[in-house]
């Protein structure tokens, strides 16, 4: 995971999961990587703490980078680069 300064590349989407609790987060993610091509980059943000453990847990299981975590107040913010092979 890289920080703020270090990303980049264009977000190909933005996935607004504010007030979704588990497991809509990562369902949402993971139906947007299914339409983009490999190397496209995601950006969701989410409320649920949970997402914290399973937005990377999604990522190491799926082949997918996550480039960013980051908590802004109650919202978590996570930048996902969808994986060569996933």
């Amino acid at each position: 995971m890289t920080s703020d300064t270090d990303i980049s590349g264009e977000i190909a989407q933005v996935i607004d999961a504010e007030g979704l609790v588990c497991p809509w987060p990562v369902l949402r993610l993971k139906k947007a990587l299914n339409a983009l091509r490999a190397g496209a980059v995601v950006e969701i943000v989410a409320t649920d703490p949970a997402s914290y453990i399973d937005i990377p847990g999604f990522c190491d299981t799926g082949g997918h980078d996550l480039l960013l975590q980051r908590r802004d107040g109650n919202r978590f913010i996570y930048r996902v680069r969808k994986g060569a092979h996933a």
